[in-house]
């Protein structure tokens, strides 16, 4: 670390807590409604400084009770990012700390470390009267990061999924309080090791997908009253991957960009020739690196199905994804590929009976393939939507619990007259809102304070990361059923399978034993 980040960061910190020495006055008082003593502030350090990094990164930093300290990321500072709209990437994070020619006329999209480090000292200068701040420090390795930085209360995880398991076991067994991106890890097994340091470490952990379900808790109401009898499916279905997912391993070997640490980017991954068909926003589309579109969207709108639901682990999963095909030496047949995710696929989940629950399955559809038009649906002379979820139940269906659209029974006749028994009218459909948002803090910032575990506490994580890494590891052998044990961690019906619930390791980078 630096000595000049050391003492100004020592000077914001401890400034207010020398105060004491000469007033009894609390500081909160003497700073006014909303002010957090420096003392009392939240430490964070941001690992992974891409486009998804950097544009939550700035979301956060008017929080009062949040200070940055740290940023950390294998990439120096670069602008080879992906994004999903020209220019997006640079505005908000330029509009985020009231700066809006921010490295403006610069070709490409900006990420890396020292970007976040120079978005960090950029707001928080801009908040003190001399103008600057200089309390940000950075790292290429989270090892020494976590090693460094003895004020650290919270560590952030947005890296590549890779690289999750590592990072947050590392962190954890630091008292470090960790709120990782989705996936939990992108093996089974090293899920279940982080859970499993979350329960030994009792740290306060915050699966970053989780939400509450609001929407979800709605339905499960209308369910438990009987609208559609007893639950037999849920049907979820998304528009991505907005990504490519190559069908081959590239051919060529590129030279490592200046300013990236190809080996600590690959982290636990075996040694591989770098290219930047597996960097930034594409690794998704990898077995090795990524989740799929499963992992990417799915925890959004599952997770608070498992839930409410109190879903274990899937007894099954199977799945049938799409290919692509190839002409060699005058024949074309398909690509036998089990490094890279389908284009399109659907996956099914089967659950055993719980309680009062009789046995259920999900079904995921991504790449545009979506469930037919339902036969309640077409009464209504009405289409699916491009994502969405549908509930069906042996006597009706539900359509909605995704991203607070409209949820309804169908046909409308049904839902007009769920709500006329009631003496109500149906209610309107929500608003969507629109323009910028006021700031407030996120709950699992709130909760960290208060010292409680999340509604997306990791303990809660282990069945939805059991069902998607298994999911993988059927895509990845073509679609293969395969049936699980979750007592004893095995495929049962296809043990060549379980070599997939783990990987190989780099030496130097296996996961020590919970």
């Amino acid at each position: 670390m630096k000595k000049g980040n050391s003492l100004d960061r020592r000077d914001f910190l401890d400034t207010a807590a020398t105060s004491l020495a000469f007033t009894i006055v609390p500081r909160r008082v003497l700073g006014g409604a909303g002010f957090v003593a420096p003392s009392d502030k939240v430490t964070m350090a941001l690992v992974g400084c891409g486009t998804q990094g950097l544009t939550e990164q700035v979301r956060l930093l008017p929080l009062p009770e949040l200070q940055m300290v740290a940023a950390c990321d294998p990439n120096k500072d670069s602008t080879d990012y992906v994004e999903w709209s020209k220019d997006s990437v640079r505005r908000t994070i330029a509009n985020g700390i009231g700066k809006p020619d921010w490295r403006a006329g610069r070709p490409g999209v900006p990420g890396g470390r020292e970007a976040a480090k120079e978005i960090v000292e950029l707001y928080y200068g801009s908040q003190k009267s001399s103008g600057s701040y200089k309390g940000c420090s950075s790292y290429a390795d989270f090892r020494e990061l976590l090693e460094k930085e003895k004020d650290l209360n919270l560590v952030k995880i947005m890296t590549p999924d890779h690289l999750h398991a590592a990072i947050a076991i590392a962190a954890m067994k630091k008292g470090k309080q960790v709120v990782v991106h989705k996936p939990l890890a992108n093996r089974l097994q090293e899920a279940r090791r982080v859970i499993e340091t979350a329960r030994q470490t009792k740290a306060a952990t915050h699966f970053l997908p989780a939400s509450p379900g609001t929407e979800v808790r709605l339905i499960a109401g209308w369910i438990r009253e009987g609208v559609i009898g007893n639950l037999r499916e849920i049907h979820n279905w998304s528009s991505r991957p907005f990504w490519p997912q190559y069908p081959v391993l590239p051919a060529d070997t590129p030279p490592v960009p200046q300013g990236l640490d190809w080996d600590l980017w690959l982290g636990p991954s075996l040694p591989r020739p770098y290219h930047p068909w597996f960097t930034h926003a594409v690794f998704r589309g990898w077995y090795e690196f990524g989740g799929g579109s499963l992992a990417d969207m799915g925890h959004y709108s599952l997770w608070p199905v498992f839930q409410e639901f109190s879903l274990d682990a899937p007894v099954s999963v199977e799945s049938a994804p799409t290919h692509h095909c190839a002409i060699v030496d005058q024949v074309s047949r398909a690509i036998q590929n089990d490094y890279s995710y389908p284009a399109a696929c659907t996956i099914r989940f089967k659950f055993a009976a719980k309680g009062n629950r009789p046995a259920m399955d999900i079904f995921w559809y991504d790449g545009g393939i979506r469930p037919p038009v339902p036969e309640e649906l077409e009464e209504d002379q009405g289409e699916l939507p491009v994502e969405g979820m549908m509930w069906v139940g042996d006597k009706g269906r539900i359509l909605g619990g995704f991203r607070g659209e409209n949820s309804r029974i169908i046909p409308e006749r049904k839902w007009r007259s769920y709500w006329s028994a009631k003496g109500q009218e149906p209610p309107a459909a929500p608003e969507r809102r629109a323009g910028s948002q006021p700031i407030t803090s996120p709950d699992w910032l709130k909760a960290f304070q208060a010292g409680e575990s999340t509604y997306g506490s990791f303990l809660r994580a282990g069945p939805i990361s059991e069902a998607f890494n298994l999911a993988s590891i059927s895509l990845r052998l073509g679609g293969r059923k395969l049936i699980w044990d979750s007592a004893q961690g095995k495929i049962t019906n296809r043990p060549e399978a379980n070599r997939y619930l783990g990987r190989e390791y780099r030496p130097g980078w296996e996961l020590e034993p919970s």
